[in-house]
């Protein structure tokens, strides 16, 4: 997490956590530690009396471990940015092209 970037967004209260990113709560299927994680920024989020406060979590990744994070396949916006990379600024600035849907692969 990158508190420094979410301050600057104007958020009004941050719950900051050292995990590698699309793994705020954790490892999938480590339901432990995703409810820990859940919980303590809930709780953080509720004590926090001032705005702009950043809490950091008490929770440390292991900086060693092998992820396996990666699906199987491309999600299909992956390949569809692939086969028209020229919609990238499009969807960059939240303004996604209608394109029309297409039948087969």
């Amino acid at each position: 997490m990158m508190p420094e970037l979410t301050t600057s967004a104007g958020v009004p209260r941050i719950a900051a956590i050292e995990h590698p990113f699309g793994l705020t709560l954790g490892l999938p299927g480590d339901a432990a530690r995703q409810l820990a994680v859940l919980r303590a920024a809930l709780r953080a989020l509720e004590e926090v009396s001032q705005p702009d406060a950043v809490v950091h979590l008490p929770f440390e990744w292991n900086p060693s471990e092998k992820l396996n994070i990666y699906p199987p396949e491309p999600p299909p916006i992956a390949r569809f940015l692939r086969r028209h990379p020229w919609y990238i600024p499009k969807f960059v600035s939240r303004t996604p092209p209608e394109v029309p849907e297409q039948t087969g692969p």
